[in-house]
């Protein structure tokens, strides 16, 4: 089997960035549950939650050996978009993970402590860290070409964040001042109103 491309190499180190991105953030997670714990708040059971772990952790997986197997290039309107699209994502996951503060966390967390946040990207959109997730698991993979990466980790990701999204808006709806203030923003894209659809 020929040697991988420097380019190959690349993205391979890439993907260990963001592997360790993700390791951060459970450890971010980990610190700000001590602080809920302290006010007193609650982590909801997520019959969902150890699919969107093995969903994560597959990627890891899946991209390498498609890389390795059907060994793509890089080049091309869709590697450069999709790079773009990363690189952007990436973005909106930094401004989220700062807006945020203490209050974010992997998990749901709720309890009548809990601050209802609508300031940085939360004033445009209900949900911009899932939004970072759909463009990462799309487009990560397309900026080597890694199609059917990117179609099965995509599709199992909706069919994951269609019950977890419903699961936690179940739970923010009973406080009328997140229905107020948040309710009315669409999901995922500002500028196409409101709705579950959005």
């Amino acid at each position: 089997m020929p040697e991988l491309t420097p380019e190959a190499k690349a993205y391979l180190g890439f993907l260990g960035v963001i592997a360790l991105l993700r390791l951060g953030e459970l450890v971010i997670s980990k610190r700000n549950w001590r602080h809920h714990v302290v006010h007193e708040r609650h982590m909801l059971t997520e019959r969902v939650f150890p699919f969107m772990v093995l969903l994560h952790l597959s990627m890891f997986a899946l991209l390498p050996l498609e890389l390795i197997l059907r060994r793509p290039g890089f080049g091309g309107p869709v590697s450069w978009i999709a790079l773009v699209l990363t690189g952007l994502a990436l973005a909106l996951r930094f401004w989220t993970l700062r807006t945020m503060g203490r209050s974010w966390n992997v998990r749901v967390v709720f309890g009548d402590t809990y601050p209802i946040v609508d300031n940085g990207p939360y004033r445009f959109i209900r949900h911009p860290n899932y939004l970072v997730v759909v463009l990462e698991l799309l487009c990560v993979p397309l900026i080597f070409k890694l199609y059917f990466s990117a179609a099965f980790l995509s599709l199992i990701n909706a069919l994951v964040l269609r019950v977890r999204i419903r699961d936690e808006e179940s739970v923010l709806a009973r406080n009328p001042e997140w229905v107020a203030r948040m309710a009315h923003k669409p999901r995922f894209l500002p500028g196409l109103g409101s709705g579950s659809g959005s």
